[in-house]
C-alpha cells in the first residue's frame, strides 16, 4: 500500500531500526553516572550529539535533544523570549508557521501580555523578506520562520530574513522539521528545531540548537541534563536511532532530490490535465522535492481521502471537512487559495515511478465519484470564461486574485442580487456546489449572494470565482451567517 504522507511522519528508516536495536543493549544506563555502563551510555550520547550537530551545522555544545519537535519549539521559543524579556515582549512569526509555533506565540501573548505580529504570505505561501523585516521593532524579542512549509512545501527565504534579523539584533528561530532531512538550513539563524520522525527516525526525539551568544533562560524548574534546557532522562536508544537515520537520509538526499522532484513535477503537471477544476498550490520551483498539494472544487476532502485510502493510497489534507473544527487549514487560509478537496502528497524515499503513475490513474475516478455523490455540476467552462494563468488575476488586481470591492462594489448600489442561495448550516463543499448549480441562471452583469455560516466559504467562493473567471464582489452582512456576493462577467 503506497504511503504518501511522509510530511506527517516518515516510515522508520532501516538504519534507524538497526541502530535502535543495537543501542538498547548499550545505551540503557544513566549517562551521568561514572561506572562502566554509564560511561558506555555517555559515549553513545556524545557521539550522537556530535553527529547531529554536524548535520545541523552547529557546535555540539549548542545542541540538545528534546522529547519531540513540538517540545523543541516550545522550549526554544519560551527560553529565547524569557531570556530577552528586558528587550521587550514582541514576537514575529509568519502566518503559515506550524501550529506548535503559533500556539507557543499565543501562549506567550496570553501569559505576558506580549504582542505577536503575523507576517502575511503570498499566494505561494512565502513571506517577503522586506515585509518580514518591516515587522521587526526595537522591542522584538524573537522572530520565527519555518525553513519550508509542512502543507504546501514552499521554501522560505530564511537566509535573507536571518540577515534582516541579525542587523536588528533579533534572534531568529527556524523550524526545520520538514527540511533538515534534505539539507542544512542556510543563513545566520540563532535557534533551530527539528523532529526525528519527519526523516525516518523514531517518534519522541527532537532537536533544539541555540547558538552561543543567544540570551536564553529556561522557564520553570531547571535540570542538570541537556545543558539545563531539557529536564528528564535522555532516551539514548531513540536518540542514537534518530541521528543514525538523519545521516542515512542525508547520504541519499542528493540523488532522491532529483528523482522525487521529477515525480512531483509529474503530479503537478498531470493532475490539472486529468481532473477538471483543480488548483495546485505552493511554489512550483522553491519547494521541497517530495511534496505537492492540490485542491479540487466540489469535493468533500474527507470523502476523497477515504476513496484514495480504499484504493490503497495514504495521503493527507488541509480541508476543513477533514477537521473536527470545520475551519480550513490556517496555511491555506493565509495563502487565500481553495481549501475544499485538498490533497497533500508527500513521497517517501525510494518511491517507485509506477506508484505515482497508479496514483494518477486512480485519482480522477476518486474525484468524480465524490462529486457525483454530492450532486456537483459537471465541470465545464462557462461561455467566454476560462481559468486565469497562475498569478494572473483580474486587471488592476496585483495579488493575482479576483477583484473585490472598488468599481464592482459600486456598480449596483442598494440593489438586490439576481439570485440568493441559502446554504446556511451546510458545510464544504456544498455552498460552492449550490452556487455553481444556479450560476447559469444569472444574467451577465447580475449577481448571486450565497448565504453561508461555513468558515471555509470565505476562501472557497473567491477561489471558485478565480478558477471560473467570474468576479467576487465581497461579503455583505446577513441576518444569519454571511452573504458572499459574486457577479457574472461572462
Amino acid at each position: 500500500m503506497p504511503y504518501f504522507d511522509t510530511a506527517s511522519s516518515a516510515p522508520l528508516h532501516p538504519v534507524a531500526r538497526q541502530a535502535l536495536h543495537a543501542s538498547l543493549d548499550e545505551g540503557w544506563a544513566d549517562p551521568a553516572r561514572l561506572y562502566r555502563e554509564g560511561r558506555r551510555a555517555r559515549l553513545l550520547l556524545d557521539a550522537a550529539r556530535e553527529s547531529a550537530a554536524e548535520a545541523v551545522g552547529c557546535r555540539p555544545d549548542e545542541l540538545v535533544f528534546t522529547p519531540s519537535g513540538t517540545s523543541a519549539v516550545h522550549s526554544g521559543m519560551s527560553g529565547a523570549l524569557f531570556g530577552r524579556r528586558r528587550v521587550g515582549s514582541h514576537a514575529v512569526v509568519s502566518a503559515v508557521e506550524h501550529s506548535s509555533v503559533l500556539h507557543a506565540a499565543r501562549a506567550h501573548g496570553d501569559a505576558t501580555g506580549g504582542e505577536v505580529t503575523e507576517v502575511p504570505v503570498d499566494r505561494y505561501g512565502a513571506v517577503s523578506p522586506g515585509t518580514y523585516a518591516g515587522a521587526l521593532r526595537d522591542d522584538t524579542a524573537l522572530a520565527c520562520l519555518q525553513s519550508a512549509n509542512h502543507e504546501v512545501g514552499t521554501e522560505q527565504p530564511v537566509a535573507a530574513v536571518a540577515e534582516a534579523c541579525r542587523s536588528r539584533g533579533v534572534p531568529l528561530l527556524v523550524d526545520a522539521a520538514q527540511s533538515l532531512g534534505w539539507a542544512p538550513v542556510d543563513g545566520a539563524w540563532s535557534l533551530l528545531t527539528a523532529s526525528a520522525h519527519k526523516w525516518g527516525g523514531p517518534a519522541g526525539v527532537g532537536l533544539l540548537a541555540v547558538r552561543k551568544g543567544v540570551r536564553f533562560a529556561r522557564r520553570g524548574p531547571a535540570d542538570e541534563r541537556e545543558s539545563g534546557r531539557v529536564p528528564g532522562f535522555e532516551n539514548i536508544p531513540a536518540i542514537v536511532a534518530a541521528v543514525a537515520s538523519l545521516r542515512a537520509v542525508r547520504a541519499q538526499a542528493a540523488d532522491e532530490d532529483v528523482r522525487l522532484r521529477v515525480l512531483v513535477d509529474r503530479i503537478r503537471a498531470r493532475v490539472p490535465e486529468l481532473v477538471p477544476d483543480v488548483e495546485v498550490v505552493g511554489d512550483p520551483v522553491r519547494r521541497l522535492p517530495h511534496l505537492v498539494t492540490f485542491s479540487c472544487l466540489y469535493v468533500d476532502g474527507e470523502s476523497l481521502l477515504h476513496e484514495l485510502d480504499r484504493a490503497d493510497f495514504s495521503v493527507n489534507s488541509g480541508s476543513s471537512c477533514t477537521s473536527s473544527t470545520l475551519t480550513p487549514s490556517h496555511v491555506l487560509r493565509a495563502m487565500g487559495v481553495l481549501s475544499e478537496g485538498n490533497v497533500r502528497v508527500s513521497l517517501p524515499l525510494g518511491t517507485p515511478d509506477a506508484e505515482v503513475d497508479r496514483f494518477l490513474e486512480v485519482l480522477p475516478g476518486a474525484v468524480s465519484g465524490v462529486r457525483a455523490r454530492l450532486g456537483a455540476p459537471v465541470s465545464a467552462p462557462l461561455a467566454g470564461s476560462g481559468r486565469p494563468a497562475p498569478g494572473a488575476g483580474a486587471p488592476g488586481d496585483p495579488s493575482g486574485g479576483p477583484v473585490s470591492g472598488g468599481r464592482s462594489g459600486d456598480a449596483l448600489p442598494g440593489t438586490a442580487p439576481s439570485l440568493v442561495v441559502d446554504a446556511l448550516g451546510r458545510r464544504c463543499p456544498i455552498p460552492v456546489i449550490e452556487l455553481a448549480k444556479v450560476f447559469g441562471e444569472v444574467p451577465v452583469g447580475g449577481t448571486v449572494a450565497v448565504l453561508s455560516d461555513d468558515e471555509a466559504a470565505r476562501l472557497d467562493i473567491p477561489a471558485w470565482c478565480e478558477m471560473r473567471g467570474q468576479e467576487y464582489v465581497g461579503e455583505e452582512p446577513a441576518d444569519h451567517g454571511v452573504a458572499y456576493v459574486v457577479r457574472r462577467v461572462s
